[in-house]
């Protein structure tokens, strides 16, 4: 489980492919003693199994292995030498939730349709699959590619998002251009709230 806070921008610096999975090489300022061969790191949003680490400062690096249904259901199967991603280490008990509840399961891709500076911030709009849409109401959350941010604007298969220049600085949001592709993921609340309504009016 993680909170949608990013802790740190990772670049893939190896990338191996071997039929429909992959395996790649991520570079951060992670610390490899302190990740365990098994830990879970939220990737664009993205949870991976972290397999193999290595490096000291200046050198660290983690790696993950993709499957076939991950590379074709999400953003990483696009991913090469020097991308780059949100990276969140998984939430701890008694960890403060300063986002909002993130499984790290992608429900869908997502594309930026929009982006006008406003003052300091940035709005950015997106399209979405519309079984997302559902799920998204003004004022609620999303995570894309594992940033917290809440929802300004639901449109037919559209809503847009609001971000401040931290936000923009210190993940990969402030580098989108339209077109771009982006992982999102329905608040787990909104999620629930939807299948009971569905329930009741079976």
């Amino acid at each position: 489980m993680f909170t949608g806070l990013v802790t740190a921008i990772g670049e893939v610096v190896s990338a191996e492919r071997a039929g429909a999975q992959a395996r790649f090489a991520i570079a951060s300022t992670y610390d490899p003693a302190d990740i365990a061969i098994g830990a879970s790191i939220a990737h664009a949003g993205c949870c991976l199994t972290v397999v193999e680490t290595s490096g000291a400062a200046g050198a660290r690096r983690h790696v993950v292995e993709c499957s076939p249904e991950t590379l074709a259901t999400t953003t990483l199967g696009a991913w090469r030498i020097g991308s780059r991603m949100n990276l969140e280490r998984a939430a701890r008990f008694g960890d403060e939730i300063g986002g909002h509840l993130v499984a790290g399961h992608i429900d869908g891709v997502g594309r930026l349709t929009a982006r006008a500076a406003t003052g300091d911030y940035v709005r950015l709009e997106f399209s979405a699959p519309m079984k997302l849409m559902p799920y998204l109401a003004p004022k609620g959350s999303i995570a894309i590619d594992g940033v917290s941010l809440t929802v300004n604007e639901v449109e037919r298969d559209r809503f847009s998002v609001m971000i401040i220049p931290h936000t923009a600085s210190v993940t990969t949001l402030g580098a989108l251009g339209e077109g771009d592709a982006v992982n999102l993921e329905a608040d787990l609340i909104a999620r629930y709230v939807a299948r009971m309504m569905a329930i009741k009016g079976e």
